[in-house]
């Protein structure tokens, strides 16, 4: 089965790797390398869609802290990792299934949270 992958643009850019074949019982390392603004301002989230589905958030990092939270139905599977000096946030899928077909999309917050207050970040292209 393939593992398709689009790009996702915010104002900045986030750059994914190409698609790719697995077999069944693989795994897959996907990356999404991000420029334009400061990486660790924002929680980076993984969604995927498979043909004919609805989109299904996998999970979100808080960059810069290697924190990361998941959707319960991906928990067991999937690892979200990243290297901070690169700019750069991966997403793990093993064991994988035809189930696992899919496009797989980064996508960075528009909420920015401090202590305080979340305020929504209004963008401008």
């Amino acid at each position: 089965f393939t593992t398709e992958w689009k790009i996702l643009l915010f104002c900045g850019e986030m750059d994914q790797s190409p698609s790719e074949v697995k077999r069944p019982g693989e795994s897959v390392k996907m990356s999404c390398v991000i420029s334009g603004y400061s990486m660790t301002s924002y929680y980076i989230s993984w969604i995927r869609q498979r043909p004919g589905k609805a989109l299904e958030w996998i999970g979100r990092m808080n960059a810069g802290s290697n924190s990361a939270n998941y959707a319960s139905s991906f928990q067991s599977r999937v690892l979200l990792t990243e290297n901070v000096p690169s700019s750069t946030q991966y997403l793990e899928v093993k064991s994988l299934t035809a189930e696992d077909s899919a496009v797989y999309f980064c996508a960075r917050d528009t909420v920015t949270e401090d202590s305080r207050a979340a305020a929504q970040k209004l963008l401008r292209h």
